[in-house]
């Protein structure tokens, strides 16, 4: 199933294209509530004009994209692949991948909500997508601030405590 979605408000345009490769999961969150994440955050963050494409996908094409563009040989949680570009005064942002077994495993393994895993780990690939790090300390934590303030404004906890 693909979904795509334009959100318009306010002068905000946000399109958001999810697909996925992979049978969706008993408590995974819909295509709709995807695009719903993503858009909320895209509007929470004063982008104008976004467009990002989000594909669920099972952990073996996840593994063989970590390892063709991040050289470790494992399946991953979520990639971010940016595209900085603009076209018709659309910011095109890139790509999030995200494998929908690997979240689940760390719902289960760090006692979270499935959902808020996923809106967790979904988050963390926008911010990826605008820019954001976590490679040193300063990074991280205004990274990890932000990603926890957005979930806040979900309802949804701190996925760091």
């Amino acid at each position: 199933m693909s979904l795509k979605t334009t959100t318009i408000g306010d002068s905000l345009v946000h399109e958001v294209e999810v697909s996925r490769s992979t049978e969706r999961l008993s408590g995974e969150p819909d295509e709709t509530q995807v695009a719903f994440w993503l858009e909320f955050v895209l509007d929470q963050l004063d982008r104008q004009s976004s467009e990002v494409s989000v594909r669920i996908v099972g952990e073996e094409e996840i593994a063989s994209l970590n390892a063709q563009y991040r050289g470790l040989e494992n399946a991953t949680n979520v990639l971010s692949f940016p595209a900085d570009i603009s076209v018709e005064e659309v910011e095109i942002l890139g790509d999030i991948v995200i494998c929908s077994q690997v979240v689940k495993l760390e719902s289960d393994l760090y006692g979270r909500v499935f959902a808020d895993r996923y809106a967790h780990m979904l988050i963390h690939g926008l911010l990826h997508l605008l820019g954001y790090d976590h490679l040193e300390e300063g990074a991280r934590t205004r990274m990890e601030q932000l990603e926890t303030d957005l979930l806040s404004r979900l309802d949804m906890g701190n996925p760091y405590e």
